[in-house]
């Protein structure tokens, strides 16, 4: 049974063509993503800056409009949730977001910055609020000493902690990492990534990561999806990350991770190519990716490829497959 189903959810935007021109054009931002998530399970967004990650994340939590499709939360159409039915969501849904420091409130102390969560919800007295606070920062390895302290006290990993903490407090049961190491030191980014295993074994909590380094991806995440413009283009249990059958994108993702190793290279093969030579017209019925690999049919100019699995727990959206 899924713990959240996200059913052909779409975002557009209108732009302008030109300037001085008043007619305008629809883009995609997310279009038509769909995927499940079981309760306990870690779902790894990956793809490149701009693809609709983090609109996607902002729209499962309900902090972004939405102009098609249904999010399915504990068998709820949480879509068509508004008022105080929306408010009470929160507690379930939280989000960890990007910029560590800009993300916290300068002038609050660290003790008022985890509560303030508590309050806008009514959670306990004073003396158990408190409570709570000293043993929500203990589990992510900051002492009560800490508590008096601001933001600018400290570093990007210690504000990422706060930011766990905040998250955390309200003990919800589904939680959206937006790139949470994307900003921090490489040592700090590794702290980090072992905290959040550690807390969702713990705390029995699901996860959606999004991020756009597949390494990090990798190592936190139960199974991977690949966004390029806007849509899902794979989706694949870890285990068959090192496999051969991959999307021409995730090859491309996979070709850009260091070896560390100099006398070695990277196994996986560069599709990439440049725009010009480009033999048929695209569309909007094209695949999105078309333009950009070697592999592209004239098929893959006239139909846009639907997603499909090419084996259990491994789907694919493309032709050449």
């Amino acid at each position: 049974m899924s713990f959240i189903k996200v059913e052909n959810l779409s975002k557009f935007y209108m732009e302008k063509k030109g300037v001085f021109s008043k007619s305008t054009k629809t883009f995609k931002a997310v279009n038509k993503v769909s995927f499940l998530l079981k309760k306990g399970e870690t779902l790894g967004i990956v793809g490149e800056s701009g693809c609709g990650k983090s609109t996607l994340a902002r729209m499962i939590l309900r902090l972004e409009g939405i102009d098609e499709g249904k999010i399915i939360f504990k068998n709820e159409n949480i879509v068509e949730l508004k008022g105080k039915d929306l408010k009470n969501l929160r507690k379930d849904i939280q989000i960890i977001f990007q910029d560590s420091y800009s993300s916290l409130n300068p002038r609050q102390t660290v003790f008022d910055i985890i509560r303030e969560p508590l309050i806008n919800f009514n959670v306990g007295t004073e003396k158990e609020q408190f409570i709570m606070v000293k043993d929500i920062m203990e589990k992510v390895g900051l002492g009560k000493e800490y508590m008096n302290r601001y933001p600018h006290e400290f570093s990007g990993g210690q504000c990422q902690r706060i930011n766990i903490a905040r998250a955390l407090i309200l003990k919800p049961e589904f939680i959206v990492c937006d790139e949470p190491t994307s900003s921090l030191d490489v040592s700090i980014q590794a702290q980090i990534l072992n905290l959040l295993k550690e807390l969702k074994e713990e705390l029995e909590l699901t996860y959606i990561f999004i991020s756009h380094n597949l390494a990090a991806v990798n190592y936190i995440s139960d199974k991977i999806a690949v966004m390029y413009l806007g849509e899902i283009v794979e989706m694949f249990e870890k285990k068959y990350l090192e496999t051969k059958k991959h999307h021409p994108y995730t090859k491309t993702l996979l070709e850009a991770i260091p070896v560390m190793n100099p006398l070695e290279k990277n196994h996986w093969e560069n599709i990439l190519r440049e725009k010009k030579g480009i033999k048929y017209k695209v569309n909007e019925d094209s695949c999105s990716f078309c333009i950009h690999c070697t592999n592209a049919k004239e098929i893959c100019y006239t139909k846009k490829p639907v997603i499909k699995e090419i084996e259990k727990g491994h789907l694919i959206a493309c032709h050449c497959i």
